[in-house]
């Protein structure tokens, strides 16, 4: 690279590398693709990003021509892919794949993260199997510290909030695992079933909603994809 932190080809890979490889920028972009519009839940998504450097990031593919910026009525401002980050899908559900693929399970189960997982569970959660009321779904991750143990997941009318504070809501159901665990079955590693049945996971309240989990469970939407590693 040169001193400016280019690396100075006129190569439409090392062109693109400039600004699609720097530190966060390709986790921001899949968060956009997933449809996130504003900083906020940008941050939920990314939550080990600094708000200063995720700014930095959001105005600089500001510049390259991937995001645009828009404040309707003046208020938060809403960021959105313009043609050129769309054009992008393919290649963030390239890598993702190619990481779900060839990318050792023991070494992905290392990275976790409580918020991230549940973010992403609220995002694909697949609410057709729940009843038609409300549904509190609450999960417990009894190894973690206390102001990270508890997660609870409400279904109403089709739409998917996530509450890391008690909602007061009657619950539904009361999901208890390791974050590892529940990792596994997010990523496709894994299923419920064989969870419930090694003892790592347990389940309490609608049997019904119980039953079905594994249908309403929002996977990684790489969990499909053979891993082709031992």
């Amino acid at each position: 690279m040169d001193e400016r932190g280019g690396y100075g080809q006129f190569c439409p890979v090392s062109m693109a590398a400039e600004i699609l490889c720097s530190r966060w920028t390709p986790l921001i972009i899949r968060e956009m693709l997933s449809g996130t519009t504003r900083f906020n839940d940008l941050r939920r998504g990314v939550p080990r990003m600094s708000p200063a450097l995720l700014s930095k990031r959001l105005k600089d593919l500001e510049r390259a021509g991937i995001v645009q910026a828009t404040r309707g009525d003046g208020s938060t401002p809403e960021y959105r892919l313009t043609d050129a980050g769309n054009d992008l899908r393919p290649i963030v559900m390239g890598i993702g794949l190619w990481g779900q693929r060839w990318v050792e399970s023991e070494l992905s189960l290392r990275n976790l993260d409580p918020s991230l997982l549940m973010w992403d569970m609220r995002r694909n959660l697949n609410p057709e199997p729940l009843p038609a009321k409300r549904c509190t779904i609450q999960f417990l991750y009894p190894e973690l510290p206390p102001s990270r143990q508890n997660w609870w997941l409400i279904v109403d009318a089709g739409s998917v909030d996530l509450c890391s504070f008690d909602p007061g809501f009657d619950v539904d159901l009361l999901v208890t695992c390791p974050l590892r665990s529940m990792t596994a079955v997010w990523m496709g590693l894994s299923v419920v079933r064989t969870e419930i049945d090694a003892g790592r996971l347990a389940l309490d309240g609608d049997p019904k909603i119980a039953r079905a989990m594994q249908q309403w469970l929002g996977l990684s939407p790489f969990a499909a994809e053979p891993r082709r590693v031992s």
